[in-house]
């Protein structure tokens, strides 16, 4: 066994990244306050071909040296829009026709092993603050509530975590129908 090269590993070009199919996929960041998450959102979205983020409220946008330091130029590639207020965002995806999940610990909320999307589905995921995590007014208007299981003494992922646990199990039920 070998580690693979950065040349060997066949990797998109920006030019090719945005010519490529994306997943009917948006990420909503509800003011998410470390440029650190933000750069992580940006890297993974790209990495698992998510359609656009749209940050909200105090989320920091592009460009920003600190959200550059973990998205490594996936800042560059992945779509993003901003909003001032998360409602806003919410309501413009609606409109799209959009399915719009809270990632959040609430009462009726749908464990992700047993979240099964549609075919054809366009969802967004709307992640929040990492102390406070989506507001009650957002997520009383969202269609519903994914929650992670967890089974330990701390009852939270950090938010960058939860969205690389989340968005790839989406991907995988998404883009190749597996549970």
């Amino acid at each position: 066994m070998r580690k693979l090269r950065t040349n060997e590993l066949n990797r998109l070009n920006p030019d090719e990244y945005q010519e490529t199919g994306k997943m009917p996929l948006v990420v909503v960041l509800d003011n998410v306050r470390s440029c650190n998450n933000i750069g992580s959102f940006f890297r993974t979205s790209d990495a698992l071909l998510i359609d656009s983020i749209y940050l909200c409220g105090i989320t920091a946008t592009p460009p920003n040296k600190e959200i550059h330091k973990t998205a490594l130029d996936a800042e560059k590639t992945v779509s993003w829009k901003y909003f001032e207020h998360t409602e806003d965002a919410v309501a413009d995806l609606k409109s799209r026709g959009f399915t719009v999940y809270a990632i959040e610990q609430i009462d009726k909320s749908i464990m992700l092993p047993e979240f099964q999307p549609e075919a054809g589905e366009k969802i967004a995921l709307v992640f929040g603050n990492e102390v406070k995590g989506v507001q009650q007014k957002i997520v009383d208007l969202c269609d519903g509530a994914i929650e992670i299981p967890q089974f330990g003494t701390k009852h939270s992922f950090n938010v960058s975590v939860s969205a690389g646990i989340v968005l790839w199990d989406l991907f995988k039920k998404m883009k190749w129908g597996i549970s």
